[in-house]
């Protein structure tokens, strides 16, 4: 009788944070033209403080970061990404921002911010969680507890900004109509075009799902 060799078939495992990075899109948001800025694997979209943001099993950590900025400039687009604070994280989104400033008054800033934290109990509203920085306060109340994962959306087209947490939103605002309640200059209200960045503060923050859709 002939003996037909014998075929060993290896399986490796893929592990969970592998195969949920790789699944950074779903399917509509791809027929929908997103793109995502972060595969799991590498920073090869960013520039800026890349020492100071890890890849830890496929998730973008803050261990504490700087600035990370895109490579690319944005002027219309849908940014999505999701995010898990610890106690009294202190990041941020920066939208339309040039590089080498801060990004808050060059640029725009989205608050990103342990609402619930012991050191943040007498912070300007325009401070807390969502809130374009030193101009127009969010809405509170709708960030998961600490160590959970929460999910952003940030529209920016023409002179809206809409700013979506976890299904709700808390920033609608029109940049013509607002005025910075800080009192201090914001030059970068009126510009329409820059990178995008996170924008660290010295505290742990993790990302994952980072994608976009240019609107124009």
């Amino acid at each position: 009788m002939r003996l037909l060799p014998a075929v060993v078939v290896l399986l490796v495992a893929v592990p969970a944070w592998a195969e949920e990075a790789s699944n950074c899109l779903t399917p509509e948001e791809k027929e929908q033209g997103f793109v995502c800025l972060f595969d799991g694997t590498s920073l090869d979209q960013w520039q800026g403080d890349t020492k100071g943001y890890v890849i830890e099993n496929g998730v973008l950590v803050c261990k504490p970061g700087g600035n990370l900025y895109t490579k690319k400039e944005y002027s219309d687009f849908i940014f999505r990404f999701e995010f898990k604070l610890t106690p009294n994280a202190n990041n941020g989104v920066g939208i339309r921002t040039p590089l080498g400033c801060d990004p808050a008054y060059c640029g725009m800033e989205i608050q990103i911010l342990d609402d619930s934290g012991s050191q943040y109990t007498h912070l300007q509203p325009y401070q807390y969680h969502g809130s374009i920085y030193g101009v127009v306060p969010a809405k509170r109340g709708h960030l998961k507890p600490v160590g959970e994962w929460n999910s952003e959306e940030i529209l920016c087209q023409g002179r809206h900004v809409r700013v979506t947490l976890n299904g709700v939103v808390i920033v609608d605002a029109n940049l013509d109509e607002v005025q910075p309640m800080d009192h201090r200059d914001h030059p970068g209200l009126k510009r329409d075009k820059g990178y995008i960045g996170f924008l660290g503060h010295g505290t742990r923050v993790e990302f994952r799902k980072i994608r976009i859709k240019e609107l124009n």
